[in-house]
């Protein structure tokens, strides 16, 4: 099932086209890579398709699945405030909000999904512990499980890896491939080309031209 599609699409700001006539569709249980250089339009890119800034020309369109409420999002970390005076519990349980409706308390059911994922990452045992505390990678980790307490079934993630050393990256993408293997559909922004070609189903690479690769296999 296709989950979105981009016809035609430009991406910028005011006038300034970043990116244009892409050309692309992401179906559901796909690991889509956005790949390409600083100022490529990356992160442009991923803001349309999130709805937080307008197309300057073509379209996407939607399918019914498509939820912004239900997306869980990752932001790159240098717009993540690191010093947030919370617990990590408070953090990866406020991802559930959305989830509230009417009702802005949590229940068993958001207090049990929080949970959960804060066991998927293995970091249950920092639950008590001031989110400015915990070291980078740690802090990655909760911001990550937040996102997976919004999400229901895509997980949408700006350079989930960056600044952090080889083993940190490979575990950090690791788990998120584990999460794609049970279904949920990944859509990563990355530098990083040799993780997005062991790791990525569909392959988007952004600069001065563009091309959008399925299974290697350049289109």
């Amino acid at each position: 099932m296709v989950l979105l599609e981009c016809k035609q699409l430009c991406v910028g700001y005011g006038s300034r086209i970043v990116q244009g006539n892409l050309n692309f569709s992401i179906e559901k249980g796909d690991y889509f890579f956005i790949i390409g250089e600083n100022g490529s339009g990356k992160s442009t890119l991923m803001k349309t398709m999130l709805e937080f800034i307008k197309p300057l020309a073509g379209i996407i369109e939607y399918s019914s699945e498509w939820n912004r409420k239900k997306i869980g999002y990752l932001p790159q970390s240098s717009e993540i405030q690191k010093t947030f005076p919370a617990t990590v519990w408070e953090i990866v349980r406020s991802g559930c909000q959305s989830s509230l409706g009417l009702f802005p308390f949590y229940g068993r059911a958001a207090e049990s999904k929080a949970m959960i994922n804060m066991e998927r990452l293995g970091i249950q045992n920092f639950a008590k512990k001031g989110f400015k505390e915990l070291s980078g990678g740690q802090q990655q980790r909760v911001l990550l499980a937040r996102a997976l307490c919004a999400a229901s079934s895509v997980l949408v993630l700006d350079e989930p890896a960056k600044g952090f050393d080889a083993d940190i990256t490979q575990t950090m993408y690791s788990l998120v491939k584990e999460l794609n293997d049970h279904g949920m559909t990944v859509i990563t922004i990355s530098h990083d080309l040799d993780a997005a070609s062991k790791y990525g189903n569909k392959i988007l690479t952004l600069g001065k031209t563009w091309k959008f690769e399925v299974n290697g296999d350049a289109r």
